[in-house]
């Protein structure tokens, strides 16, 4: 049998550790894994917020040297990545943990992979191109969006081509995250709406993947189930350390789910448009979201349909057309009363950027396991639609 329940299918996630304090094993994680000198990837919004000193501190109490790298950007650019490369080898580190969102973990990651290759970064764009293991590597994220702490992927801007490249294999999966949801309180208001829905499109992609699984369907549909219960709160209430973990566990969860099941058009398309335009990738997501659905809808209206439903949409007695237009309503309205309005014309995006957008999202390795087949065609069409 090679389809449903008993297809092949493999799993992978690192060790992690949940919960409030769990910042603070970083320290004996690095001596676990024998480092001697660590590099700590973040970025100034981290250490000015206070957690980088905070783990500093842990790393000095347990006598674990370490230097600081915090030249990253917002979305992590090749020449940063080969300049933490250098930082890594001239100060004779060993191992690395990031404090941070999406940015430092990618940064750290692409590190790792070019501090033990010598080549690179944008060498091991795609999938499965990463061969020689990287030093350890310890996450402690600060966001509720990328789960790049649990993930197989590490997404990188290449400036030349102004684009991100996706570099996709089990070797960046962290060694160990510890996902601690009191770091969220410092996060401000947008960031927390925009991280939200990137988890959300994590676990809507999932779930609708070509490539999902009975494992990962189970945590996508959770991670959906806790945002549509949490999120909203999670942003009116940002000091409630409850609410802020029900959301970091939807993260956790829906990095699961698409670590393991890919994504798919929303992705592909949001890192040619972040590439292009340095727009946040949460923000390109959820603007992006019921516009792909809506071209998606055809190809696995039932695994829609489940979606809607755990979005708390009741919708029996429709119609399967009336059906997709309420799903579609739904999550655009999700969006909206998360704070991420407006369209990508708003954000700097126009017509004349479509053409060279399509181009590069149809390439993108997210592409591969969108549930319909694209045409560079019908990409432009949605970018548009998104306008």
């Amino acid at each position: 049998m090679t389809d449903g329940i008993m297809a092949l299918r493999k799993f992978v996630a690192p060790e992690f550790v949940f919960g409030v304090g769990s910042r603070k094993l970083a320290a004996r994680y690095a001596k676990l894994y024998g480092a001697r000198r660590v590099l700590l990837v973040t970025d100034p919004g981290l250490v000015a917020a206070g957690w980088v000193e905070e783990v500093e501190a842990v790393l000095d109490r347990e006598g674990v040297q370490y230097v600081r790298f915090a030249e990253v950007s917002s979305n992590p650019r090749d020449h940063e990545v080969m300049r933490g490369a250098a930082f890594f080898r001239e100060n004779g580190c060993d191992a690395i943990v990031c404090v941070g969102g999406g940015s430092p973990m990618d940064c750290g990651k692409g590190i790792g992979i070019v501090s033990a290759s010598g080549q690179h970064i944008l060498d091991f764009e795609g999938i499965d191109q990463v061969v020689k293991p990287a030093p350890p590597l310890i996450c402690i994220p600060t966001t509720a969006g990328t789960a790049a702490d649990v993930s197989q992927f590490a997404i990188i801007t290449d400036t030349e081509e102004r684009v991100k490249i996706a570099i996709i294999s089990k070797a960046v999966v962290p060694d160990i995250a510890l996902i601690d949801p009191e770091t969220l309180v410092t996060k401000e208001t947008y960031l927390t709406a925009c991280t939200g829905m990137d988890a959300l499109v994590h676990a809507i992609e999932a779930f609708v993947s070509a490539a999902h699984a009975p494992v990962t369907d189970l945590h996508a549909l959770e991670a959906i189930r806790l945002l549509r219960e949490n999120l909203h709160a999670s942003i009116a209430r940002p000091h409630d350390v409850e609410l802020r973990g029900q959301v970091m566990l939807a993260s956790l969860h829906a990095g699961l789910a698409f670590s393991n099941a890919s994504l798919g058009a929303v992705h592909a398309m949001a890192h040619s448009l972040g590439g292009y335009k340095d727009l946040p990738h949460g923000e390109c997501n959820a603007l992006l979201l019921d516009h792909v659905m809506a071209f998606n809808f055809d190809a696995e209206p039932e695994r829609f349909t489940k979606i809607g439903e755990v979005m708390g949409v009741d919708l029996r007695g429709m119609t399967l057309e009336r059906r997709r237009q309420k799903i579609l309503d739904t999550v655009a309205e999700f969006r909206r009363a998360a704070g991420v309005v407006g369209t990508l014309g708003d954000r700097r995006v126009g017509a004349d950027d479509v053409l060279e957008l399509a181009n590069k999202a149809v390439t993108d390795p997210c592409m591969v396991t969108n549930p319909r087949r694209a045409k560079a065609a019908d990409i432009r069409a949605v970018y548009e639609e998104a306008l």
